[in-house]
């Protein structure tokens, strides 16, 4: 396992040609000494990516990273915003060279691949989001985005995934993830893996979605079955 995390490490801080190209979701899969099968999965957001990886047949969370991301050529530059195995890299950056096809990333000279999952569609709600308010008792309580205490929402056309963390203190809270759909206002997620809780994995969670002049309005009931009303922004 030691080896594997430094090697995944590498994933998130790198691909593509143009930015245009690797938005979507990602994935690559590895086994360990043990037999366990691990699955990695990236979603690219505009400006935001995060990389996962967790136990393909239990769901049972294993690493997270990521942050803000930006294209030079084929040089990807990631600065790390939260790091599950090595906080200390919060605010640092990393860069690598990469190849990119229709279908498939490329690290330049390192032996991994990733398979495209999606392109950004069909997902209505594809984007970095952070939560920036809740609605109790009908009244709207707002939060400050720039704070660095921050929860994010990373969607592409069919993975969603959350995470809890501040980058001044380079804490972890945690986070979940999996397959999500929208339809006529609703939104479901297909929970794949939860770093707080590997009970809830296999859920599947309906909410209410609206979106309010550019806010994404989230109504239902929570993983632990309690009414919530997020108010979430689109990451600039």
């Amino acid at each position: 396992m030691k080896k594997i995390i430094p090697f995944l490490i590498c994933i998130s801080c790198s691909l593509v040609f143009y930015p245009q190209d690797i938005i979507g979701a990602w994935e690559t899969s590895s086994t360990t000494k043990n037999g366990d099968q691990l699955k990695s999965v990236v979603i690219f957001a505009e400006g935001y990516q995060v990389l996962t990886t967790y136990d393909a047949t239990t769901g049972k969370f294993i690493h997270t990273n990521g942050g803000t991301w930006k294209l030079d050529g084929d040089t990807m530059t990631e600065k790390i915003e939260f790091h599950t195995d090595n906080p200390e890299l919060v605010g640092t950056e990393v860069s690598f060279k990469v190849r990119i096809t229709a279908n498939e990333i490329e690290i330049v000279d390192r032996p991994l691949k990733l398979k495209r999952l999606d392109d950004g569609s069909p997902g209505e709600l594809k984007g970095a989001w952070l939560m920036s308010g809740r609605i109790r008792d009908g009244v709207t309580q707002m939060r400050d985005t720039d704070r660095p205490r921050k929860t994010m929402k990373i969607l592409s056309g069919t993975r969603f995934q959350w995470i809890a963390y501040n980058t001044e203190t380079k804490q972890f809270m945690g986070t979940g993830g999996g397959t999500y759909t929208t339809n006529n206002g609703e939104y479901v997620e297909n929970i794949e893996f939860f770093s707080r809780d590997d009970s809830k994995v296999g859920l599947s969670l309906t909410f209410n979605y609206e979106l309010i002049d550019g806010n994404w309005h989230h109504k239902g009931l929570s993983s632990k079955g309690e009414p919530i009303h997020e108010i979430w922004s689109i990451r600039p």
